[in-house]
């Protein structure tokens, strides 16, 4: 008979609640990373689990780049600061409202020093996706328009572009979610970040991105400096519209 150790850090609970629960609960934004490699056998196990996850019409046209050549992540760590820099000089300079000033001070103390030490990281994963190119027929574009309405259909001209982001996005963001839940379960740090896409050209001209090819995230990966604990977030109650708003 073997006995489950529970997860440290995990929330107090119902022993039969599944595994993957104190997981959620307990995976927080690690950005005090250990520079000690992470094996690449741990590494496509995250990827596994990225690629696990649900894929829009499974089309599956997701690729990873994954970094671990120290060279190749010095030659990012410029591009990594001036990101961070002008996070921190315009939406990061402010508390969120409801805050407590001192948890988000910690927190970009956190990023600061992730920033300060970005070259060490032991490995960063970009997930990218490029949709294929539609194929629109005038028969189908006739039925579309008949199934939405005249108002609905010109409503869809005018935010086709924010569709365009959100529809790729949901083809990407299950797996970097499988990916973040994964490196939890393995008792990897790991955090997600869009700030690279301030210098989006940049950072794809040194990873050698096509130029086609989107990317929707910067996630670091390495062994935790500090220790997982459960995650500060608004009760449920606060959050649920029944039925509707």
């Amino acid at each position: 008979m073997t006995t489950e150790t529970p997860l440290s850090g995990a929330p107090a609970g119902d022993a039969t609640d599944p595994g993957l629960f104190a997981t959620m609960s307990t995976m927080r934004a690690m950005r005090r990373l250990r520079p000690d490699p992470v094996p690449d056998d741990l590494l496509n196990r995250l990827i596994q689990a990225a690629v696990w996850a649900p894929s829009g019409g499974n089309m599956q046209r997701f690729e990873y780049v994954v970094v671990t050549d120290p060279a190749v992540m010095a030659e990012l760590a410029p591009l990594w600061k001036r990101c961070v820099d002008a996070y921190l000089a315009t939406t990061g300079k402010y508390t969120p409202a409801g805050m407590d000033e001192a948890a988000y001070a910690r927190m970009v103390a956190a990023i600061e020093y992730q920033r300060d030490h970005f070259a060490e990281t032991p490995a960063l994963i970009v997930p990218c996706y490029q949709f294929p190119e539609p194929r629109i027929e005038e028969e189908g574009l006739r039925l579309y328009a008949e199934a939405l309405g005249a108002e609905a259909t010109e409503r869809m001209g005018r935010i086709q572009e924010r569709f365009s982001a959100l529809a790729e996005g949901s083809c990407v963001y299950p797996g970097v979610q499988n990916l973040l839940l994964a490196a939890r379960a393995l008792g990897l740090a790991a955090n997600i970040t869009l700030w690279h896409l301030f210098l989006e050209d940049e950072w794809k001209a040194a990873l050698g991105i096509p130029d086609a090819m989107s990317t929707f995230a910067a996630v670091p990966v390495g062994w935790p400096r500090g220790r997982f604990g459960p995650v500060s977030r608004r009760p449920v109650e606060e959050v649920v519209h029944r039925d509707r708003w």
